[in-house]
């Protein structure tokens, strides 16, 4: 499959190299061509791995990752072209964090919505799934925890989308708690939150979140 990664953060490059693992190729956009982290993530990667901007990346996937900084969703949809993202499931692995009083962040959307349901409305004729934002980048792929494997929880309104990025997730390594419609992002993404502050305040990241039976 061609995956189209929005970001060239820690977000986005753990992304790819997970799909590129797995046998698919992946497209990286930045604000413009020739971004250093792009280049140099393309280099590490190898054939199946290349970049461009925010509108070749999504123009290329037929499914999409927005791993950008979630506050900016908005402008990186402008540059994209919101007719690019039309059909595609576009997996939302972005919090709109707010470090305005420090450290731990807040949210800079929050209440009675959220970044996943803002992403949708930007881009309505997307299949906007939640995912990959309530764990750390380091353990996207093949996660190995005490316990067993973890779950990662994913929110949106497509019911066969969430079983492509289910099926997805499984092939990363992980388990699927499925919440419900996108409005559920706002959960998710609060959820992030609990995790970075449960993390910051033991000194310890590599922990991740279990659904016990």
């Amino acid at each position: 499959m061609k995956i189209g990664i929005l970001g060239t953060g820690d977000v986005g490059r753990a992304l790819g190299r997970g799909f590129i693992a797995l046998g698919h190729e992946v497209k990286m956009g930045a604000r413009s061509a020739g971004h250093e982290k792009a280049l140099e993530w393309v280099a590490e990667m190898g054939s199946r791995a290349s970049e461009g901007t925010f509108a070749d990346a999504a123009r290329f996937g037929e499914m999409l990752a927005m791993a950008t900084l979630g506050v900016a969703n908005p402008e990186v949809v402008k540059l994209a072209g919101a007719d690019a993202f039309a059909g595609k499931i576009l997996i939302d692995a972005t919090n709109p964090l707010d470090f305005s009083k420090g450290f731990p962040p807040g949210l800079a959307i929050a209440g009675n919505d959220s970044g996943g349901e803002l992403l949708q409305r930007l881009v309505p004729k997307a299949k906007v799934v939640k995912a990959f934002n309530t764990a750390g980048n380091r353990h996207f792929y093949r996660p190995k925890f005490t316990g067993g494997p973890p779950d990662m929880f994913i929110a949106g309104n497509d019911a066969d989308a969430k079983k492509t990025v289910a099926g997805l997730l499984a092939d990363f390594g992980w388990g699927t708690v499925d919440i419900g419609d996108i409005a559920g992002a706002r959960y998710l993404e609060a959820m992030c939150i609990a995790w970075v502050r449960a993390c910051g305040a033991s000194g310890n990241w590599d922990r991740a979140f279990k659904f016990l039976t």
